[in-house]
């Protein structure tokens, strides 16, 4: 069956009220947030401080916000001893299953959601722990977006700049040629799919997938595309620690 046909099924089907679960993979070191002059530092990036507190605290902040979440899951590493005294919402979930990659730890965070209760068809937004600028309202308008939906999908952003295509090979990086943006989109997170099909995808594609969104159009699938936002970036290279401060210290500031 296509997306459209069964968009159209789901569509006239009886409603049903599958719970929304969050899913965060928290399990890497973030080696590119490594300035190339300094040491490695002792927490990964995730736990690092912003505006005055471990960045993850920002991103579950905003996951928990959403009323609609039914609960959210935080897969972390088995060395991870970062939460052992720390306190949590009722809400909130420790797995130490994390794996070598993002697949492999979003793979087994879906399977200890299957065993903590979820159900197959329940929905599951996978969202990284280091986009601590995430608004509570992009999340709802996710759900809103995907809960009627046969698929799911993921937030994400219009290409806003001229995009160009580097010159394979050695030596200084030249432009071999300007591409079309017009129907390019910059992938962010959450990423929303019903839990069984995310899963089956996921161990289908292996490891190689950056994303979940990946997985499910390696297994046929068009995951719907919903707007974001530009603060909705990653906190990914050095750079990016000061301006996530900035926005979050100016959201305190109005309130």
């Amino acid at each position: 069956m296509t997306d459209d046909k069964a968009n159209a099924a789901a569509a006239s089907s009886p409603a049903s009220a599958p719970r929304c679960w969050g899913l965060i993979p928290c399990a890497g070191v973030g080696l590119r947030a490594i300035a190339a002059d300094s040491p490695a530092p002792e927490l990964p990036k995730q736990y690092q401080s912003v505006a005055g507190q471990p960045m993850v605290m920002h991103t579950l902040a905003a996951m928990l916000a959403v009323q609609r979440m039914h609960r959210v899951l935080l897969v972390v590493s088995a060395s991870d001893s970062f939460w052992q005294e720390r306190a949590t919402d009722a809400r909130l979930s420790i797995a130490a299953c994390g794996g070598a990659t993002r697949a492999e730890t979003v793979s087994n965070g879906l399977q200890e959601l299957l065993r903590m209760g979820a159900s197959a068809e329940d929905w599951v937004l996978v969202h990284d722990a280091a986009r601590c600028l995430v608004a509570s309202a992009q999340v709802n308008a996710l759900i809103d977006a995907c809960l009627p939906d046969a698929v799911g999908g993921l937030l994400a952003l219009k290409l806003p700049d001229t995009l160009k295509q580097q010159v394979a090979g050695a030596g200084p990086a030249r432009v071999a040629q300007t591409v079309e943006r017009s129907d390019k989109w910059l992938a962010q997170t959450p990423q929303m799919f019903r839990i069984a099909a995310l899963l089956a995808a996921l161990q289908a594609a292996g490891a190689a997938v950056t994303d979940e969104a990946s997985a499910m159009e390696l297994a046929g699938h068009s995951p719907r595309l919903v707007p974001g936002g530009a603060q909705n970036f990653k906190v990914t290279y050095p750079d990016d620690f000061a301006l996530a401060e900035a926005v979050l210290l100016q959201r305190k500031a109005r309130g």
